[in-house]
């Protein structure tokens, strides 16, 4: 183990590499757990506020990148320099990517359902940066026999034709083959050959004319996605926690008459006669209700005798008539 690593690390100057990549790893899955113990108020953590501002550790990842990536350019691939940098840089790298997401949308969506590019993006990013130590560099090793290099140059060969064929899969909208294809062979094949993504370049491409394929293509993405959506998210639950259920929208205020429920107080005001106004009328004068009479003009009591020709009339004056008859 000790003469593989010399031989295929250290000397062809991957050591500062496979040391940014360890602390870039090692810090994401630490961060997680510290977060995951803030979210759920245990333990000694907590959020770091500045004068009422909410730092993320983007903010520290972000300088230490910087930092790391800088002096690891200065120093070379070779000596003590090049490998604390490097680890400086991976646990940059891993703050930054672990609020990816953040970065992507410019909100606080940590524990939402969107959050979970952060975790896609750090497990694209590893596994990159392990193409790059296993086949990328293959002729970084001096003095290799020709068996070494006739081994090595068959590795290339195959990372090349697995690299198209992932170039295939990425466009038919399966990203993680694409990217896991180029290490292990013969995944990225599997995706190249099998009908694409319905909301893929490729479909929309070549699937636009061909309705029979792009039913199929839905059919089984579906398929698919019922197959292997809750697996894939216990597993990214598991890495990254449980995102937050999205929350309800807030519905406006609505006006009290249109409010569910009793009638307001004033409608249940028992009625009180002529004198109390109805229950949101404006108050009018008597003088405006029709046949009232108009202010200043004289009352019952005042005027004469009312000349009514109605049957009312006509038995109210029959007993005067009578009292006014002679004796007999």
């Amino acid at each position: 183990m000790g003469h593989w690593l010399y031989r295929n690390i250290v000397e062809p100057g991957k050591l500062p590499l496979l040391l940014a990549l360890g602390a870039f790893v090692v810090t994401f899955l630490v961060t997680r757990v510290i977060t995951r113990l803030i979210r759920a108020g245990k333990g000694p953590f907590g959020n770091v506020r500045a004068g009422g501002v909410h730092i993320h550790h983007v903010v520290p990842g972000v300088v230490l990148s910087v930092l790391g990536g800088f002096g690891a350019v200065a120093s070379g691939r070779h000596g003590f320099g090049a490998a604390a940098f490097a680890v400086v840089f991976g646990v940059g790298a891993g703050l930054v990517l672990d609020e990816f997401a953040l970065l992507l949308h410019l909100d606080d969506v940590y524990w939402s359902e969107a959050g979970r590019k952060s975790v896609e993006a750090v497990v694209l990013t590893a596994a990159l940066v392990g193409l790059v130590l296993a086949g990328f560099s293959p002729f970084g090793v001096n003095d290799v026999s020709p068996d070494e290099l006739q081994d090595r140059g068959t590795i290339l060969s195959t990372v090349a034709v697995n690299f198209l064929f992932s170039l295939v899969a990425l466009g038919k909208g399966k990203l993680r083959l694409a990217v896991f294809g180029v290490i292990v062979p013969l995944v990225a094949l599997v995706g190249a050959v099998r009908l694409a993504r319905p909301d893929s370049y490729w479909a929309r491409r070549f699937y636009a004319r061909r309705p029979r394929a792009q039913a199929r293509a839905d059919r089984r993405a579906d398929r698919h996605d019922r197959r292997w959506g809750a697996p894939r998210r216990a597993v990214e639950d598991w890495i990254a926690g449980k995102p937050d259920p999205p929350a309800r929208p807030e519905l406006p205020d609505a006006p009290r008459s249109q409010l569910p429920g009793p009638p307001p107080a004033e409608l249940d005001a028992p009625s009180t006669g002529l004198d109390a106004p109805a229950a949101g009328l404006p108050d009018v004068p008597s003088s405006g209700l029709p046949g009232a009479a108009p202010a200043g003009s004289p009352g019952p009591s005042d005027a004469g005798p009312a000349h009514d020709s109605g049957p009312a009339s006509g038995k109210a004056h029959r007993p005067a008539a009578r009292s006014h008859r002679d004796p007999e």
